[in-house]
């Protein structure tokens, strides 16, 4: 299971929000590349990086910081937040991200997002699936839609996407526990599917088991072997990192041994 620690930025800075909500804002460095530096010198390969300006803007904002990272780390950087035309995209790409996420496009744009998997593949493109009660949440998780998890995330499996970030947003950065029901039943519903399904507008493939990155709620070091049991592929963790609840040094002993 990879380790995918992350950084939300406002304005430049390293910060972390409980719920997805701004009000409650936490700034714990001004340097973004420092924290990114830290984190690859304890053997840490990802990142998770959201530029939480643009969620808001509804455009790519940070793209400056995503640059800095990429060009003065190794880290594989997984991008998102605000990215909803071809031009946010192409901007985040060119700036150094090996994957963006995509979350409330897949549900208000899907021509649009369907023709991101088509363009650079589903290695490239991650979905983004933020759930409140099992509804998706869009727009920064300021709406609920009326899409459904499971089959949110079943629909988009069908037509190839194979990597799909689920956050809990009752979880997010209340640092009580991840959702593992939530994940254990989303991994059975989206077990392999051996139908080959054809022009789907991402080519002909074998629907196979969606890569599940879980996020949000975590809290201690022993929940990560529990998460990797139920078949997370990966898992984002902020706010334990940042309130030392799990250490750079045990995350390194983690990858290290796992």
């Amino acid at each position: 299971m990879r380790i995918i620690p992350a950084i939300d930025i406002i304005e430049g800075k390293c910060v972390r929000l409980s719920k997805g909500d701004f009000n409650t804002k936490k700034i714990y460095n001004e340097s973004p590349l420092e924290v990114a530096k830290s984190f690859e010198a304890h053997g840490v390969e990802y990142l998770h990086l959201v530029d939480l300006d643009g969620a808001k803007s509804k455009h790519i904002v940070n793209y400056k910081v995503l640059e800095q990272i990429a060009s003065k780390t190794n880290l594989k950087i997984d991008f998102g937040g605000g990215l909803k035309s071809d031009d946010d995209l192409r901007i985040a790409f060119d700036n150094g991200a090996n994957q963006i996420t995509g979350g409330s496009i897949a549900i208000k744009d899907r021509s649009t997002f369907l023709r991101w998997l088509n363009v650079y593949g589903t290695d490239k493109v991650v979905l983004g699936a933020d759930v409140l009660d099992e509804n998706v949440a869009v727009s920064g998780w300021q709406e609920e839609s009326s899409e459904k998890l499971i089959p949110f995330v079943i629909g988009y499996q069908k037509i190839g996407v194979k990597y799909v970030i689920c956050t809990d947003i009752s979880k997010d950065g209340m640092l009580q526990g991840p959702s593992f029901d939530l994940y254990r039943k989303l991994l059975n519903e989206t077990k392999v599917h051996k139908t080959t399904v054809t022009g789907a507008g991402v080519g002909d493939f074998e629907a196979i088991g969606i890569n599940l990155i879980a996020s949000g709620g975590i809290s201690a070091y022993e929940e990560l072997p529990k998460l990797q049991e139920l078949g997370c592929e990966g898992v984002i963790i902020g706010k334990a990192i940042y309130e030392n609840r799990i250490t750079l040094k045990q995350l390194e002993e983690y990858i290290l041994t796992w």
